[in-house]
């Protein structure tokens, strides 16, 4: 008698994708209850009201529970007949936009981009790879860039290897523009200016300036001072090149450290933490070839530095 290859009960269930309906709001503003009884006919009200509470409507990517609440011309409604819309929170990572090729983040200091030897959960990464596996386990998701684990601000991550591939490859056109900024000790003088230097890295995994073009490779800062006081300089800085610590490095050859770098000379640490965040980014979608710009404020705890 031939076995199962289950205990009964025990067999894998394959994987049945959400249904989900989507409606886009029409020429005139209209409230959402009333939208909803007139593009779902099959459904009586108290079920729609219910769908409502338990997080099954999303109004333009966000889940919407007032049955009230104004829709307006172009609105788009999506309507999860099957479970509540998975949605994403963490303290330490911001979603900030979302489509069926990429994902940007803002990204939490002191929190690492990707996993290493030693730590494979609780990264960047791992957060975003956890709540697309929640929507749906067949989602993959893969790193396009990295930024230091102690610096704050926008990635960019993708869904296909296709929207991967496409923005690495050809990453300095596709990357139109990316500004940090960051509070650097004492007062730049000038108060801006272009840094220039080859970066190499030592055995020690210290990165350091050079003259040789044929030690390092060649990265480029330009820097612009938004405003100096109580000892520290408020600075944007926009790269031309994309190197590993390319501006903690940059500041140190320039004698004005980025606040909190014990790594590289810093001598003060007010707000506990490296004082550098990416705060914009603009590129060409790799996929719809549209032009993608994001940006985020400047940190408060940056700010009180030079109030």
């Amino acid at each position: 008698m031939k076995r199962p290859a289950h205990k009964p009960g025990a067999e894998k269930r394959r994987f049945a994708p959400d249904t989900i309906f989507t409606f886009t709001v029409g020429e005139e503003s209209v409230q959402l209850l009333d939208f909803l009884i007139r593009c779902m006919p099959d459904h009586k009200r108290t079920n729609i009201k219910e769908l409502l509470k338990y997080d099954q409507v999303m109004v333009n990517g966000a889940v919407e529970h007032q049955f009230n609440a104004e829709l307006h011309p172009g609105d788009e409604v999506k309507v999860n007949i099957t479970r509540a819309f998975v949605t994403f929170y963490n303290r330490r990572v911001q979603l900030v936009y979302e489509d069926d090729d990429i994902i940007v983040i803002n990204k939490g200091y002191g929190l690492l981009s990707m996993g290493n030897d030693k730590i494979k959960e609780g990264t960047a990464y791992s957060i975003v790879r956890d709540y697309l596996k929640d929507k749906d386990p067949r989602n993959k998701l893969f790193i396009v860039h990295r930024l230091d684990q102690h610096t704050s601000g926008l990635m960019i991550m993708a869904k296909s290897v296709e929207a991967k591939e496409k923005l690495q490859f050809n990453w300095n056109n596709m990357v139109r523009q990316r500004q940090y900024v960051c509070v650097v000790e004492g007062k730049l003088d000038p108060a801006e200016g272009e840094v220039r230097s080859y970066l190499a890295e030592n055995s020690q995994y210290l990165v350091y300036s050079t003259d040789n073009p044929e030690e390092g490779k060649l990265a480029v800062t330009n820097y612009r001072t938004i405003k100096s006081a109580n000892g520290y300089t408020l600075a944007e800085v926009e790269l031309e090149t994309g190197r590993k610590n390319q501006i903690r490095v940059h500041m140190h050859d320039l004698k004005h450290s980025i606040a909190g770098d014990r790594r590289y000379r810093a001598k003060t640490s007010p707000i506990h933490r490296l004082a550098l965040h990416a705060r914009t980014i603009t590129f060409i979608h790799p996929i719809t070839r549209r032009l993608m710009n994001f940006s985020t404020p400047i940190p408060p705890s940056f700010l009180s530095m030079v109030k």
